[in-house]
């Protein structure tokens, strides 16, 4: 029955004498630690986007750049969750690393990248995901898998090894206002320390209760 599956949380702590002032610095900390774990996808981010109804969205993404201003991952432009960005550039992501017993959920405002950080990170994926940007109308309906494969071999032959970024494909920032991080702990008494960005840039620490 799923009513009697238990888990205990005990991998770890999380107070504030041990945190990092800085948010940035504290999901540095704990993005390594997943990286060197048995996590099979440590980069994956569950992004949620609200379309003009007011109605939630979520996928999963992955993190393909974190840097002092924020988190980068790229898609296509034209897809539903790009409209829905245009409309409301306010999102929300979660990562959440099942070994370690942590999750960490940011809010934030999204915004697209430079052409020339998209180019240069679009050149460095592998020549079939360059070609896929090209197949994928994402969102589209489609009649068959056929029809992508059809596509793939037909823009396989017009690029060969050199394919350009798709105008319709490309990258986006998501800048933090607020971050949590989650630590299960026992008992369910998890810890829950929330980063919340002040009007002067700082970072105040709050604890949650569980």
């Amino acid at each position: 029955m799923l009513r009697d599956i238990r888990k205990q949380y005990d991998y770890s702590a999380l107070n504030e004498d041990e945190a990092k002032k800085n948010p940035f610095d504290q999901f540095e900390i704990w993005l390594n630690t997943a990286l060197n774990s048995e996590e099979q996808e440590p980069t994956a981010m569950i992004l949620s986007t609200v379309n003009r109804l007011l109605q939630p969205h979520s996928r999963l993404v992955l993190l393909k750049d974190f840097n002092p201003d924020g988190f980068v991952f790229y898609t296509n432009y034209d897809g539903n969750k790009a409209k829905e960005m245009a409309g409301n550039n306010q999102v929300h992501l979660l990562f959440f690393w099942q070994s370690l017993e942590r999750q960490v959920r940011i809010s934030g405002d999204v915004e697209k990248v430079p052409d020339a950080v998209s180019d240069s990170y679009f050149q460095s994926r592998p020549l079939d995901s360059r070609i896929g940007a090209w197949v994928s109308e994402q969102s589209a309906e489609i009649p068959s898998a056929k029809y992508l494969d059809d596509r793939f071999t037909f823009f396989q032959k017009k690029f060969g090894d050199q394919v350009p970024r798709p105008p319709h494909w490309g990258g986006y920032l998501v800048r933090p206002v607020t971050f949590e991080f989650w630590q299960g702990r026992p008992n369910r008494l998890h810890d829950r320390l929330l980063y919340s960005k002040t009007k002067g840039g700082d970072w105040k620490i709050t604890r949650l209760a569980p």
